[in-house]
């Protein structure tokens, strides 16, 4: 996995668009498994990211477990170099998913 942005608003993995979990998951539907909302909402998310430098960021994980019908799931692993998960209007999901025609 060379790159993985995470513009989501609200959670407390996300800092400066760098996911910090140790584990991230795609569900068959390509919703984010791994977002857990920030106590504060999208404000405590904000002051975090003021406060965070970016020398403590940490890279995004190797691998990222995928469920999803995907052009780039490969035995439940996502084998797409870079990644984008963002926000839509009710979930947070894989922005990079292709489905299989």
């Amino acid at each position: 996995m060379n790159q993985l942005k995470c513009t989501t608003s609200n959670c407390r993995h996300n800092l400066k668009q760098r996911c910090n979990a140790s584990i991230i998951g795609i569900s068959e539907k390509g919703m984010c498994d791994s977002k857990i909302k920030r106590a504060g909402g999208t404000l405590e998310q904000t002051f975090a990211e003021l406060e965070a430098a970016d020398d403590m960021l940490q890279d995004a994980p190797e691998t990222v477990r995928c469920d999803a019908d995907c052009l780039y799931n490969s035995d439940n692993k996502c084998c797409a170099s870079s990644i984008l998960v963002s926000d839509t209007v009710f979930r947070t999901k894989c922005k990079t998913r292709v489905e299989h025609k």
